[in-house]
């Protein structure tokens, strides 16, 4: 889970009984099943110094996904397609060769040197491409916000040139979220768009308005530094090498040349967070040639899945997704004799893996399969960019028009014992009913929060508007340390905030309306 969590704006709501009745027989059956004696077992497993930190790719992160897959063949989940497992394809990509920007204005063309005045993001393609270039302001298009840079330009086999960042940056009272950093300020979200919108190549700028340092630092290439390790390459999805485009980020010197000034583009900046309007325009009688070169060494990790096949003909084809990331950050290779070295990952996410064992457990218990199916995905490569839950949702074992929910766990064994944090209420109020409604029975004081955010694995089932919540009990002093160890983890309370993801899940599955989503603005801080 991302760091995103510390800023966000907390509503507390003591959550009161609900409608909901007492726990009959069948749900009691199933509950039986979820034990705390379960969780610590597994806890100590999965953040043992043997682990080694399940980083994403790892041979521990293989040797954890078969104990869950283990685990959920016990709790009598069936596999899909045969299988407890869906291959996630990764690459580690590092920078090759021929790299080359070159701008023609009129009847000047000009070369450009890599690293001193342009830089390869990590996305980029390996690829060439010759077109004019069109200016797209920040790159966005969010009809959520009214806002869209790409209104009347055509960047159909264009370069465009976008700043980073967002309009109103530092202005509280944007209607970008204020000085909260929405998921279009990413480089990433801005290529997609560009891709979305028809462009062939993507350069971009810092924003001069409110940053000073102007250098084209892109992805910080080993093969371009002294002091960065040779190891240290970028992982990305490898199933996104079809759809990639040439991405660079240029310097001062390449903004000159383009904006005939530092202070003109700024200039532009203002104007546009000014009236928060578009000043997008082909920049006439200029084009560019852009080439990136990378190596890919293919890689990959596994979800980790397991289904309970819903009862009812009529239902059994819809699911509801119980999801926890299994994976976190690894090692410290440079390490001393005697320190400890090893991100052992016990409450991210260890904790919220055992919830989701303990929840499977409890289906396991129950004497009759609900009306829908429910499945269980233990996610990769969360801590890498939600890469496990994004290929899931680009690439689903079953279809995504027919998950009614998507219920996601990460850091559920910390802090307050009775203290839980409920994540993407506004987004999905009848989701949200139904856990205050079974939480009667558990007894927890949940902090509901406002925005949809947090940087999990439920953002990729948000961006398709699926329904979600994200439990979760927050973020503490360990996180993301060597510290983060499996003695600190209250696994009775990880056990309870199962009890509570199952009641909800059983509830959901037993019911036969398709919730509402309601889209709102994703935040990444």
């Amino acid at each position: 889970m991302k760091s995103s969590l510390v800023s966000l704006v907390i509503s507390a709501s003591c959550v009161l009984a609900g409608c909901s009745g007492g726990i009959g027989r069948a749900t009691s059956s199933g509950l039986d099943r979820i034990l705390q004696e379960n969780v610590r077992r597994d806890i100590f497993y999965l953040a043992s110094d043997s682990m080694k930190g399940r980083d994403t790719p790892s041979p521990e992160l293989d040797t954890a996904a078969a104990y869950i897959a283990a685990a959920f063949a016990r709790a009598g989940l069936r596999p899909v397609d045969g299988s407890y497992y869906q291959r996630v394809p990764l690459a580690i990509v590092s920078l090759s060769e021929p790299n080359a920007l070159r701008i023609r204005r009129g009847a000047g063309e000009r070369a450009w040197e890599i690293k001193t005045d342009f830089t390869p993001f990590e996305m980029t393609a390996t690829r060439s491409v010759r077109a004019s270039l069109v200016f797209a302001g920040y790159g966005i298009t969010a009809p959520e916000y009214k806002y869209d840079d790409y209104a009347g330009i055509n960047a159909t086999g264009k370069i465009v040139v976008v700043l980073r960042h967002e309009p109103g940056e530092e202005d509280s009272g944007s209607v970008f979220m204020g000085k909260r950093a929405t998921d279009y300020s990413g480089v990433a979200t801005k290529v997609r768009i560009a891709r979305e919108h028809g462009a062939i190549g993507v350069l971009v700028m810092t924003d001069p308005l409110n940053h000073t340092s102007l250098a084209p630092r892109g992805f910080p290439w080993p093969s371009l530094s002294r002091i960065i390790p040779k190891d240290a390459l970028a992982l990305t999805l490898g199933a996104e090498e079809s759809t990639k485009v040439p991405v660079v980020h240029i310097g001062a010197a390449v903004i000159e040349q383009l904006f005939g000034s530092v202070d003109s583009l700024r200039a532009l900046q203002a104007a546009i967070d000014r009236e928060t309007a578009p000043r997008s325009y082909a920049i006439e009688g200029t084009d560019a040639y852009v080439e990136t070169s990378t190596d890919r060494r293919d890689m990959s990790a596994r979800n980790v899945v397991g289904i309970m096949p819903g009862s009812d003909p009529r239902h059994r084809d819809e699911t509801v997704i119980i999801g926890a990331h299994y994976d976190h950050v690894g090692y410290r290779r440079d390490h001393v004799p005697g320190e400890r070295y090893i991100f052992n990952g016990a409450d991210d996410n260890a904790s919220g893996t055992c919830a989701l064992l303990a929840v499977a457990a409890g289906l396991g218990g129950l004497p009759s399969a609900p009306r829908r199916s429910v499945f269980c995905i233990a996610f990769a490569g969360e801590e890498k960019g939600l890469f496990g839950s994004e290929y899931y949702a680009r690439a689903p074992l079953l279809p995504l028009k027919n998950t009614v929910a998507m219920l996601n766990m990460d850091m559920v064994g910390r802090n307050h014992p009775d203290s839980l944090q409920l994540i993407g209420t506004e987004g999905s109020p009848e989701l949200a009913a139904i856990v205050r409604e079974e939480n009667r029975h558990e007894g927890f004081i949940v902090a509901e929060t406002k925005l949809v955010s947090g940087g999990s694995d439920h953002m990729s089932f948000m961006k398709r508007k699926i329904p979600n919540l994200f439990f979760t009990t927050g973020l503490e002093e360990v996180y993301h340390t060597v510290n983060d160890r499996p003695e600190l983890i209250d696994t009775r309370k990880v056990a309870r905030v199962a009890r509570l993801v199952f009641l909800t899940a059983y509830r959901i599955a037993n019911d036969s309306v398709r919730y509402q989503y309601i889209p709102k603005p994703i935040s990444l801080f």
